[in-house]
């Protein structure tokens, strides 16, 4: 299947942008409006995060999240035909916030949200950090696919480490300075073992692993905000957090990088994954040991 779905993909990549968008259109209005793919999550997720705001206005922001979402999936199949010098042209953003440390004894956390376009986001800053960029990826299940968007999301040198497999996998490049980007908004496997915090004023759990991990390996900690400039054209925010994690109580750092997960959605609503099941997990009152206020 691999040989098959691969040359594909390849093939409809060297179609011009341009036509690529054509396609775009053509699944944004099936996925809306025939096949209403996920639409009632979407809005759900809107109502949650928006109740001040028009059911018009929540209509026009899950529209707009739809264009984007099929123009990341058209951009990621281009992505196979473009080399390195391509994608740069496609995406900048300040990485010497990052390259500030090399040479310094401190590894970087790199802390983001599910924005898009994701899939340039890893390739472009990959190509421009100067540290070992290591990239933790869920794999999919279906394996012919898996392996080929492993491929690509390595094209311009990101070190992949599965998410399932992650503390086994990860030891290695520890012992070595490396910038480590994490997605902070991934829904826990164990609600019970995860931070339970006001996400848009309604609790939701986020894992504890980045915290942990910053804390333990005393990395410095920034936050990456990556969105569309023009259609296919793409910008990425770095801000230093913190050098010193250890100096915040425990799970500040967490609602502190949850806060600016927060401010860039409100920044621009479109262009976070409203698909994605934010408060998947109900609240229940066992978990309020967990709860940051």
């Amino acid at each position: 299947m691999y040989y098959i779905i691969y040359p594909f993909l390849k093939l409809l990549s060297f179609l011009p942008l341009a036509v690529l968008y054509l396609l775009s259109d053509v699944v944004y209005f099936l996925a809306v409006y025939v096949f209403k793919y996920r639409r009632k999550v979407v809005m759900s997720n809107l109502l949650i995060a928006f109740p001040e705001k028009t059911e018009a206005e929540r209509t026009r922001i899950m529209k707009d999240f739809y264009h984007n979402f099929c123009d990341t999936l058209i951009e990621t199949i281009k992505l196979f035909s473009w080399n390195r010098e391509k994608i740069l042209r496609h995406i900048d953003g300040n990485i010497e916030v990052i390259n500030a440390f090399v040479g310094k004894e401190q590894s970087v956390q790199v802390m983001s949200g599910h924005f898009f376009n994701w899939e340039i986001a890893n390739l472009g800053v990959s190509e421009l950090c100067k540290l070992p960029f290591v990239a933790v990826y869920m794999p999919i299940s279906n394996k012919p696919l898996n392996r080929i968007f492993y491929e690509l999301r390595k094209k311009t040198g990101t070190i992949l480490i599965s998410a399932t497999d992650f503390k086994n996998e990860i030891g290695d490049y520890l012992k070595n300075q490396y910038a480590l980007i994490l997605v902070g908004d991934q829904n826990p496997g164990n609600p019970a073992n995860a931070y339970w915090l006001n996400f848009f004023g309604k609790p939701a759990p986020f894992v504890k692993g980045p915290e942990k991990g910053a804390r333990q390996n005393s990395t410095a900690v920034v936050y990456i905000d990556y969105y569309k400039v023009k259609r296919g054209y793409y910008r990425f925010d770095v801000e230093l957090i913190t050098t010193t994690p250890n100096v915040y109580k425990e799970a500040e750092l967490t609602r502190l990088l949850v806060n600016k997960v927060e401010d860039s959605i409100r920044q621009r609503p479109a262009n976070y994954l409203w698909s994605h099941r934010r408060w998947k997990h109900e609240w229940k009152e066992e978990y309020r040991e967990s709860f940051i206020d």
